[in-house]
């Protein structure tokens, strides 16, 4: 039996005297798609940043493993989790295009390709998941000139440039408008069946595509709740969740 995907045992992160995960406990396998949510607040990008090592485990307790390794070069983990938020986790530098940006994925810089050698079988790489992505023909475009969802959709395609087993979507479609977000929803349909796990951490509901058939629950750092979709997916739980009325759209 190959290892799981994410393992994460009994883990809690401190901040200021503020619990923000309590004794959290996960397993993910490959392949396994996931959603992840709860109100702002409680824990769910956190939790994300706890899996790509930007903070570790309160006090050295309690243990993350990703395929069975707890330790990581972060390089090298971004080969295996890509990681798309609704910001970028660092500056965009050297006013990077679309094919920049993506390349860049393989570099470990965010837009920078001067100074490396990047080859013609890296830009061909990069060609081909901006295809993946929907972003044909913009390839030359500067990223400070495309929509809030094409910029979205370029992140991705550095994110997939690296061919990683899972892609994190860290509430993907903040600041997208109505078009852009059913856009990107279509997005996560042909993502989800490229056999890379999906891990979708939101509060929006209604963007949880039926491919997640798993559905994680978030409140006050802990997940309270971790069941198939078919259980706890529904108007019910959901009001409990988020502490008001929901309803699912037919």
């Amino acid at each position: 039996m190959s290892e799981p995907l994410i393992e994460i045992e009994d883990v809690s992160i401190i901040r200021d005297g503020s619990t923000l995960l309590n004794r959290v406990r996960l397993s993910i396998k490959r392949g396994e798609h996931v959603a992840i949510l709860g109100p702002n607040g409680c824990g769910k990008s956190t939790l994300i940043r706890l899996l790509t090592r930007e903070i570790y485990p309160y006090g050295g307790q309690g243990t993350v493993r990703v395929l069975g390794e707890e330790s990581w070069v972060i390089r090298d983990l971004r080969k295996v989790i890509g990681v798309v938020s609704n910001e970028p986790r660092e500056p965009l530098l050297g006013d990077p295009s679309v094919l920049d940006l993506t390349v860049s994925g393989l570099l470990g810089t965010y837009g920078v390709t001067w100074g490396y050698d990047v080859s013609e079988t890296m830009l061909e790489s990069a060609r081909c998941v901006i295809q993946e992505v929907g972003l044909s023909g913009l390839e030359l475009r500067k990223v400070d000139t495309l929509s809030a969802g094409e910029t979205r959709r370029a992140f991705i395609a550095r994110a997939l440039i690296s061919d990683p087993i899972a892609l994190v979507l860290d509430e993907p479609t903040t600041a997208l408008d109505i078009k852009a977000r059913r856009q990107f929803v279509e997005l996560m349909r042909s993502l989800a069946g490229s056999g890379r796990s999906l891990i979708l951490v939101t509060h929006h509901f209604e963007e949880v595509i039926e491919d997640f058939e798993r559905i994680l629950f978030m409140r006050h750092g802990a997940i309270v709740k971790d069941d198939l979709r078919s259980k706890i997916f529904n108007n019910r739980e959901l009001s409990d969740l988020f502490e008001t009325e929901v309803q699912l759209p037919a």
